[in-house]
């Protein structure tokens, strides 16, 4: 009997809790007594596989053999964003480099973002779009936006495309998607951006290009799960009419389905619009210019102030993007208009755009104050003056603080979990999966979190993993209340929307800023950084369960006399827990995104090895460490989406 059980991953409780308890039992005898079996405490160096020498290799033989066809690929991209730095950036220029053509007037498109977001989400839009573009104009940071904005204009559309393409492939053929492309999603959403850098590099050198196509892999895979969602989600009476009016089956796809799953797949553009923002300063260390160049100077040289005035330049534009980019997607679509009536009727706005750009970029030509924003301001000597002051008067207070945090919390968790036996964390993870779902899921977590040890990287792996699991602690520490404080309140709700909405499209680096002049270098600024970027998805996710449980439920707890207390802990909590636990995984996998960045600021674990391998161009090197931290983020979601399912199982609730 127990042996079926085993086989059908249908285990009786008390047989998990004897296993559970035997692997304490040994993990004492083995953390008291390593001696007993040392191999199992410390994997033998001697039994190492070299697989980033082997990368390392391979790489030298491709940029050996297949530089010439990746150069010419560059050059080919290379042409269009050219193209696209002129219209935005430069101006047209002749053979002597003098400007023929000015570049698009700043007038005009400060004019013309108001004119969109007034086109697709109204007055406020509008205005917002408007006020977010005149802030970088009068602030002085024009030219790097436009450079900016130039590979957004580029790399955006190849995203889509792309993202389109394979999203259509994953929901036609279910083998490619189970076998190739979604396991290639879960890498590339996992994988340090780092950790591609140095190959890209090596191939298609250093420049603009390279950090274009580094861009799209970073920000193409919500765009291919969001088409998949979508496609899936056309109601089958749709596509069967098409079938009854004799479409084929192209256009059943490209006239019935995708037009129907518009909605959604204009939440996989914004994601792609935001997540290529994000990649700005990240890929301007590959050489891409633009306000992720500003944001780097600063950096480098301590400039607070500069610092924050180019990152509050992103994340104006990040959030003027994401606001026109969710009014598009939540338009309600108009009636067709009349074919017979002219281009200014049937595009009112566009008219109007095109008008103001192009007549201010002729007045520019006479004009230097459409053509240069000849007023400036600047906020850099307040933020310093802000940091400096906060240093002098609290100092002593954050010192505390900081010192309080390293001592009592993190070094403790950190040597505990550095000496756990890499034997018991392994079989720990392997029988975790058996728990929640099945063999299948036992043998992927076990092969996935073995492979830092082989590689020789357990060490890191564990201190990456004491960061990101006492981050992610804290980020649902601070964001489950304010996420049940918000379900509860209708102004709380618009309130912590308006504030998460922020908070994620704010690029990972500008949390870096004040918290490094503020705490300085090292893990207590880590952490803060990461929580800081991580708490927006706890928040999120805590809000839509809460928010998401059936009325009917509430009215029978209301029926039987319970009081809103017992509502919220014995009916509201239970039922919105699957969801909490979604939140949950996603703030684990954002503190491993953040990780990786929060090299830049003293840490000691795979984040580190990663950005040490861009700055030896070591390809072997990076893709090893950066396949370690894809593996633990794939380990963390495979396990919490099984827990979440099993726990909507005991519930009674449909597995959406």
């Amino acid at each position: 009997m127990t042996a079926l059980a085993l086989r059908l991953g249908v285990v009786p409780r008390s047989y998990f809790w004897l296993v559970w308890a035997a692997l304490g039992v040994a993990t004492v005898v083995l953390w008291t007594h390593p001696e007993i079996a040392k191999w199992l405490v410390k994997y033998p160096r001697s039994m190492f596989v070299p697989l980033a020498g082997w990368i390392t290799v391979a790489a030298k033989w491709s940029v050996d053999n297949l530089s010439p066809f990746t150069r010419a690929i560059a050059a080919v991209i290379d042409v269009p964003f050219q193209l696209a730095i002129s219209v935005f950036a430069k101006g047209f220029t002749n053979v002597s480099q003098e400007v023929v053509f000015p570049r698009l007037s700043w007038v005009g498109v400060v004019c013309a973002m108001g004119i969109a977001g007034y086109a697709l989400g109204g007055w406020r839009t509008g205005l917002l779009s408007f006020g977010c573009f005149l802030y970088v104009a009068l602030f002085g940071r024009w030219d790097s936006a436009m450079l900016t904005l130039a590979s957004v204009a580029l790399c955006v559309p190849i995203g889509i495309v792309c993202g389109l393409l394979f999203g259509i492939l994953s929901f036609r053929f279910k083998w490619l998607d189970d076998w190739a492309i979604r396991p290639s999603l879960d890498i590339a959403q996992t994988m340090p951006a780092f950790a591609y850098l140095v190959p890209i590099l090596l191939l298609f050198g250093f420049g603009p290009v390279p950090a274009m196509i580094a861009t799209v892999i970073f920000a193409t895979p919500p765009m291919v799960r969001a088409t998949k969602l979508a496609l899936e989600r056309v109601p089958e009476e749709i596509t069967s009419m098409a079938d009854m009016f004799g479409c084929t089956r192209q256009q059943r796809l490209w006239r019935v389905m995708i037009p129907t799953a518009k909605p959604l797949l204009m939440v996989g553009v914004n994601q792609v619009i935001m997540m290529t923002l994000n990649f700005v300063i990240i890929a301007s260390m590959i050489g891409a210019g633009g306000l992720g160049f500003d944001v780097l100077v600063a950096l480098r040289r301590l400039d607070i102030g500069a610092a924050m005035e180019a990152g509050l330049a992103i994340v104006f534009v990040a959030i003027a993007l994401d606001r026109m980019s969710v009014a598009a997607a939540q338009r309600e679509p108009r009636g067709h208009p009349d074919p017979s009536a002219g281009f200014v009727r049937r595009h009112p706005y566009s008219t109007m755009a095109i008008v103001m750009v192009g007549g201010s970029t002729v007045f520019s030509l006479w004009y230097a104050a459409f053509a240069v924003v000849s007023i400036t301001f600047t906020t850099a000597e307040f933020w310093n003056s802000l940091i400096a002051w906060i240093n002098v008067n609290f100092f002593d207070a954050i010192e505390a603080f900081r010192t309080w945090l390293l001592i009592n919390l993190l070094n403790p968790f950190k040597s505990f979990l550095v000496e756990l036996p890499w034997a018991v964390v392994v079989c720990a993870t392997g029988l975790l999966g058996f728990q929640l779902g099945g063999w299948r899921l036992a043998v992927l977590v076990t092969l996935l979190i073995l492979f830092p040890v082989v590689v020789g990287l357990w060490e890191k792996t564990m201190i990456t993993v004491y960061l990101v699991s006492i981050s992610a602690f804290i980020s649902a520490l601070i964001g489950i209340p304010i996420g049940a404080w918000a379900s509860t309140r209708d102004w709380g709700n618009r309130v912590v929307t308006v504030i998460i909405d922020t908070l994620q499209t704010i690029p990972s680096f500008v949390f870096i800023i004040p918290v490094v002049m503020l705490f300085r270098i090292g893990d207590v600024t880590a952490m803060i950084a990461i929580v800081l970027f991580a708490v927006a998805a706890a928040i999120r996710y805590t809000n839509h369960g809460l928010r998401q449980i059936p009325p009917h439920l509430i009215e029978a707890a209301v029926a039987i006399g319970c009081t809103r207390r017992q509502i919220f802990w014995r009916v509201k909590l239970p039922l919105a827990l699957p969801e909490i636990m979604l939140g949950i995984n996603q703030t684990l996998l954002m503190a491993l995104a953040m990780l990786v960045i929060t090299a830049l600021i003293g840490t000691r674990d795979l984040g580190q090895e990663v950005f040490i391998s861009l700055a030896k161009a070591d390809a072997g090197r990076g893709l090893v460490a950066g396949f370690c931290v894809a593996f633990l983020g794939i380990v963390a979601d495979r396990l919490i989406v099984a827990g979440a399912k099993r726990l909507k199982q005991r519930l009674g609730l449909p597995d959406e």
